[in-house]
């Protein structure tokens, strides 16, 4: 296959799982590490910006606990990461500094995205590292996250930070060499070189669970890489043990599986689409999913048909279609109750049954990301 072409590489970031980073035992793969740093840090020496996110830490925490299995409940895994992530950094920052790279920790939850002044703090505290050549080192905060904020995977959390950074490419790097047409390492199976979308074939290609160190699996990466497409983003799925896989990707060589991106979606829709949470669900007719598809209209009173959950003004809520499929997200300008109130009536009726009217829309335009 003929060389890969990117166009202007200047910052990229780089996420590596937990079975890349440490021994079947839960022991740190400190050669492995070693190989990862030395071509970030040569990177950073060409004057790209990097940004490493990485697993690890609860894998750590299992083998310097000497447990012998990987905890399940929240807080053995919480405990086992406050022990792990001083260990993975401390490693870190000794291997950078061999190479004169100083290296900046920064613990993330899905919070940080959900909330838009954190969201634009978190933006802001890793443009201003970079800024000052720093290579920002990215994890879940693992130790005090919980279900309801947790990201799940740091895939997800390497493409919703590549977004925040306006990256050019995003690499994830496992144990896997790519995405295969079929079972890898069976007769007839196939590594795919490139996906310019992300359909129901592509999603049944994912498969299950990842390994016994770590949360992630295929279907994890190729939810990331849907999120990184709409973030314009180049994404790269390979195998992190394979010789100077990170120079070798970024020099364009056809290594693992690529992903190139759809339409840009704009840094406030991104955060609508990726990163704010969903509070709630409006139903809508077959004419105002197709004004929303087709037309890029605001969504108005007249189209919906039914409302879930309890949303306030500037939630984030679902926008379902008429045969149950989510087309869009957007921030509300009524509440749950005040919807409730208008569906299916004219604009124009508004302050009629509200007893005022502050918006035309439901949801404008501006403030909706489609799928």
């Amino acid at each position: 296959m003929e060389k890969r072409v990117f166009g202007r590489i200047q910052r990229i970031v780089v996420k590596i799982g937990s079975s890349s980073l440490t021994y079947p035992t839960g022991k740190l793969n400190i050669e492995q590490i070693e190989q990862l740093v030395r071509q970030l840090a040569d990177l950073h020496n060409r004057g790209m910006d990097v940004l490493l996110v990485t697993s690890g830490a609860v894998g750590a925490g299992v083998g310097k606990l000497g447990l012998s299995k990987r905890p399940r409940t929240i807080p053995e895994k919480q405990a086992a990461a406050s022990v792990g992530q001083g260990m993975l950094l401390h490693m870190y920052e000794k291997i950078f500094a061999e190479y004169g790279v100083v290296v900046g920790q920064v613990l993330l939850t899905r919070e940080d995205f959900a909330d838009r002044r954190r969201f634009l703090n978190a933006r802001n505290t890793l443009q201003t590292m970079l800024g000052f050549n720093i290579i920002p080192v990215i994890n879940e905060n693992d130790t005090v996250a919980v279900d309801e904020i947790k990201l799940g995977d740091n895939d997800t959390l390497s493409a919703m930070v590549g977004g925040l950074v306006d990256a050019d490419l995003l690499v994830l790097l496992s144990d896997v060499d790519g995405l295969y047409d079929g079972k890898p390492g069976t007769p007839g199976s196939n590594i795919i070189q490139e996906v310019r979308e992300i359909n129901n074939q592509i999603e049944s290609l994912a498969g299950g669970a990842g390994s016994a160190v770590g949360t992630g699996g295929m279907i994890t990466k190729i939810h990331a890489a849907r999120v990184a497409m709409h973030s314009g983003l180049v994404t790269i799925i390979a195998r992190a043990s394979e010789k100077d896989i990170i120079r070798r990707l970024v020099a364009g060589e056809p290594v693992g599986t690529v992903f190139w991106p759809s339409v840009k979606l704009v840094n406030k829709k991104r955060w609508i689409a990726f990163g704010a949470t969903v509070c709630g669900r409006i139903h809508i007719d077959g004419g105002a999913a197709r004004a929303i598809q087709n037309n890029g209209r605001s969504l108005l009173p007249s189209g919906i048909t039914g409302v879930e959950g309890d949303f306030d003004i500037g939630n984030t809520v679902s926008i379902i279609s008429p045969d149950g499929k989510e087309i869009a997200r957007g921030i509300v300008n009524y509440t749950a109750a005040e919807v409730d109130r208008i569906k299916g009536k004219k604009t124009a009726d508004i302050e009629h049954i509200l007893g005022y009217k502050d918006f035309d829309e439901v949801i404008h335009r501006d403030n909706m990301a489609l799928e």
